[in-house]
């Protein structure tokens, strides 16, 4: 029974992974691009590595002392998708919207709204206000 779990959990995993590069080559710009690119291959981690986890503690019942080890290593590796994936997603959007790429088909940009109150605020450049001091 837990054989069909871990194939079914497999199975999940590899089609929202698969959906993803779908969403890679089918998207239009960059933030849709980077929403397939993150969202489905995290959900798809999200199952790969439960199947991985559930073979772990499998083995550790059956009497092996390493499916423990894979367990916690797989939900560690888990962990540490669950945060850089939308992070490192977050970082390149914005970047992308600071270097001038524009959403296709936005209505509303309310980042563009924020960035052109600050300017006026911001008039020095960040070499300019590190070199200001050794004047």
């Amino acid at each position: 029974m837990i054989e069909i779990i871990i194939y079914i959990l497999l199975g999940i995993g590899v089609f929202f992974n698969l959906l993803a590069g779908v969403g890679l080559l089918r998207f239009p710009d960059v933030y849709t691009r980077l929403h397939a690119g993150t969202k489905c291959t995290t959900f798809g981690s999200i199952f790969i590595v439960g199947s991985v986890v559930l073979l772990g503690l499998k083995n550790w019942w059956t009497g092996d002392a390493n499916g423990s080890v894979l367990a916690i290593h797989s939900i560690i590796a888990l962990a540490a998708i669950l945060i850089t994936n939308p992070t490192g997603a977050h970082a390149i959007a914005r970047a992308a919207h600071r270097s001038g790429v524009k959403p296709i088909g936005a209505v509303v940009d309310d980042l563009e709204k924020r960035m052109e109150k600050e300017k006026p605020a911001a008039k020095k450049t960040a070499v300019e206000k590190m070199t200001e001091g050794k004047k």
